[in-house]
């Protein structure tokens, strides 16, 4: 009878993933770019919340986005009509970026002299949290449609951002949507994530958002 032998593969992956995200990640701080990686589900208000950063924020620093979709470039058409340098990276069916990806783009963008380049990841709660890009920094947006259970369901992913926008709060009375229960189990898991509910229609929350990103970029590009 042969031997089975398992190898695990995703492991090596992985490993060999965060060595090369530590080095993009040395790299941009050595040219003085901040490097955001922004993940949420689909439907979650990704884009429009970015557009209204950049309205925020583009007369103060230089920005770059990079839009990351499955196949489409919707996202990338929206974002360059905002006046910022902005390009579309195509997965090939896959759900998320790798930090070899992820520099693959910065090059494509041609990011000298960009003070702030925001990765728009893959849309879902499970790919993308697995994988380092390179990043100084992730946050995740969850919208109030999407419930205040979403933690529980998906730990990893709220367990390794840095900040947490929680989108759409103007319909939050039309949901039964807790926001004292989704700061409950989020800080469980993440005690030091910071939490800004947004409504990108009013503009509610949102200069206190942009003010912390704002306060990160400059920090890190010192």
């Amino acid at each position: 009878m042969n031997d089975v032998r398992v190898i695990e593969v995703k492991e090596n992956i992985l490993a060999d993933n965060d060595k090369e995200a530590q080095i993009l990640r040395d790299k941009l701080k050595s040219k003085k770019t901040f490097l955001m990686n922004l993940m949420s589900s689909p439907g979650s208000g990704k884009t429009t919340t970015l557009l209204r950063t950049v309205e925020q924020l583009k007369d103060k620093i230089k920005i770059g986005i990079m839009e990351a979709d499955i196949d489409s470039d919707v996202d990338t058409k929206t974002m360059a009509g905002a006046g910022v340098k902005s390009i579309q990276l195509h997965t090939g069916g896959m759900c998320h970026l790798d930090a070899a990806m992820t520099e693959q783009g910065l090059n494509e963008l041609n990011y000298d002299g960009l003070d702030l380049v925001v990765l728009e990841n893959v849309g879902n709660l499970i790919c993308p949290a697995e994988f380092d890009t390179g990043a100084a920094k992730n946050v995740m947006i969850l919208s109030v449609p999407e419930g205040h259970d979403k933690p529980l369901k998906y730990p990893l992913m709220f367990s390794k951002v840095d900040a947490l926008i929680i989108s759409k709060i103007d319909v939050a009375p039309y949901f039964d949507f807790d926001m004292d229960k989704l700061r409950e189990y989020v800080l469980k898991l993440n005690k030091n994530v910071k939490i800004f509910p947004i409504s990108a229609k009013t503009g509610e929350g949102v200069e206190e958002w942009c003010q912390w990103l704002l306060d990160e970029v400059n920090a890190h590009n010192k």
